[in-house]
């Protein structure tokens, strides 16, 4: 077991398998020491578990860090397997359905770069986009995608 899935098994985290996308593009593309991942949404067990506008900042920042697990499962498909390999996590581009709600956006875009910071450390901090979107994917409350370097 690695220093990354020890960290997660600490959390009380277990990845899900990688899903698989159900439109025509690829979860996650490789150049060079680069991984680009698809955007996520907050699904588990073939389920969206947060759905529609966020109602406040910690129902949205839980939508959030459920994104990113999902992209962590992806960044492990990605990683033949150890997320040991990750270098850093350059960039989060987070997405958040909400129309002229109180909800603040950069902090329930939180939610994933907190968790990214507890899972990887320093490795997690990156840079960062926070956008008010109008709908998301299957009704979703927020989708995130990013940016890793890998070994």
């Amino acid at each position: 077991m690695g220093k990354i899935d020890q960290r997660l098994a600490e959390l009380g985290i277990e990845l899900p398998a990688a899903v698989k996308p159900v439109a025509n593009y690829v979860p996650w593309v490789k150049s060079g020491s680069l991984v680009f991942v698809a955007g996520q949404i907050p699904v588990k067990d073939g389920k969206v578990m947060y759905a529609g506008k966020p109602t406040s900042v910690g129902f949205g920042a839980e939508a959030a860090k459920l994104c990113t697990i999902n992209i962590l499962a992806q960044l492990r498909d990605a990683c033949d397997g150890n997320l040991d390999r990750v270098v850093r996590v350059v960039k989060l581009v987070g997405f958040v359905a909400a129309n002229n709600q109180d909800v603040a956006i950069p902090q329930v875009i939180n939610g994933a770069s907190d968790f990214l910071v507890d899972v990887f450390g320093e490795k997690g901090k990156h840079a960062r986009s926070s956008v008010g979107v109008s709908e998301l994917p299957l009704n979703a409350t927020v989708e995130i995608e990013a940016i890793v370097e890998i070994t």
